[in-house]
């Protein structure tokens, strides 16, 4: 049985590791497959058809805990503590929920302190006591609404004094209006994020490269989260040599090397047939959701790759969100690509200037079964456009001169 640390507007966590709010998923899926010996059984849940109309939520089922994570932003809103038999919860350090201590109204009193008298919820017939940040339900039925007036301490229960039936973790003062905050410093990991990307044109509106806006943590040191927050915008071109690339994004998170360019058979090249002496690479920025592919003879960059990380897409989890604003000039007139774009409001704008789809199906070296099914690629100028058919959302974006 897990036993937690409940800091109100914060986190829940141990010794050794703590689920902050603000966090990105991908974190936390990180530190659940660390625990995996410990924490077992955990459910993804999302919305297949419109993945921004719902949270995305980690269920620990046999925990008892919910993780709900905002569809835009990806980062962890709410922590939510549905089943207490399950698990061992403590505040500054005492315990007001385990197997000998029962958390009663008292109980929250005693531990937390004082605070405005709850508030009765007729639809769900349960109360609800709020601190900053945090949340108590207590079970109960429509006949003690009346009689409600003076908080939970008030009233006389013929079968006990209730017990929390749920908690949530959260920021701010409403649970109902709460937000997602930005990224916590705790959760930097010494590493930069991606606040916008948008494409680089010259005088004659050709694509030359990339603009990308980045965040982390500053070396000033400071107690100000918002102050030891620092921003920079980088111009990543195409013909740009690595180093060169390196000196204004960092190293990448990996290095892939490519075996094989599947691809190449649409190429009008006479000589795509013919082998290559070096082979192509890619430098994956993970945390920005950027590849960018380097020309094996020149060690230049001749492709972008942005991600978009849908739950429901092959490459899920594995980078994080690219905030693209793409700017596509169609016929004197502009359009504008983003992340959270639908392949049906671009098709409008585009009308018949893009190509058939081609059908891409990911398939790994070591699994031939791809459970998320194949997407579908549109050509546009020098974009290629993924879509997953199942909500027509933008996957990724290719960006080639």
């Amino acid at each position: 049985m897990l036993d937690l640390e409940v800091v109100p507007e914060r986190s829940l966590g141990n010794e050794q590791w703590e689920l902050c709010l603000g966090m990105p998923i991908s974190q936390a899926i990180s530190i659940m497959r660390r625990q995996c010996r410990i924490v077992k059984n955990i459910h993804l849940c999302y919305c297949d058809y419109d993945p921004l109309a719902m949270d995305i939520i980690l269920n620990l089922t046999e925990d008892g805990i919910r993780l709900v994570f905002d569809p835009h932003c990806q980062r962890l809103k709410i922590i939510e503590v549905y089943d207490l038999s399950k698990v061992k919860l403590k505040y500054c350090g005492v315990h007001f929920n385990s197997q000998t201590v029962s958390p009663t109204n008292d109980q929250i009193e005693i531990s937390f302190g004082a605070t405005h008298p709850g508030v009765f919820d007729p639809a769900n017939q349960q109360f609800i006591l709020n601190f900053r940040g945090l949340s108590f339900f207590f079970p109960s039925n429509d006949k003690l609404e009346h009689i409600y007036s003076h908080g939970l301490g008030s009233l006389q229960f013929s079968n006990g004094p209730p017990v929390v039936s749920k908690l949530c973790i959260y920021m701010g003062n409403s649970l109902s209006e709460t937000k997602a905050p930005l990224l916590p410093i705790s959760c930097y990991q010494s590493k930069t994020y991606c606040e916008k990307v948008a494409l680089l044109r010259n005088n004659k509106g050709k694509v030359t490269g990339i603009n990308i806006t980045l965040y982390g943590e500053s070396g000033s040191p400071c107690k100000d989260s918002e102050v030891r927050r620092s921003h920079v915008s980088c111009d990543v071109l195409f013909g740009a040599r690595c180093q060169d690339v390196m000196s204004c994004l960092g190293a990448p998170c990996k290095i892939f090397y490519k075996d094989e360019d599947k691809m190449k058979i649409h190429s009008k090249s006479p000589e795509k047939q013919l082998a290559a002496e070096e082979s192509d690479y890619f430098y994956n920025y993970l945390t920005l959701g950027v590849d960018i592919l380097f020309d094996g003879s020149s060690h230049t960059v001749t492709k972008f790759v942005l991600h978009n990380n849908f739950p429901g897409h092959y490459d899920f989890n594995i980078y994080y969100r690219a905030y693209f604003e793409l700017e596509l000039q169609v016929e004197g007139d502009s359009c504008l690509v983003t992340s959270f774009s639908k392949w049906d409001n671009v098709e409008e704008i585009l009308g018949e200037n893009y190509s058939k789809p081609v059908v891409l199906n990911r398939r790994s070296s070591t699994n031939a079964t791809n459970p998320f099914g194949p997407t579908f690629c549109y050509g546009f100028n020098n974009l290629i456009v993924e879509v997953m058919p199942s909500n027509n959302y933008v996957a990724s974006v290719t960006i080639y001169p």
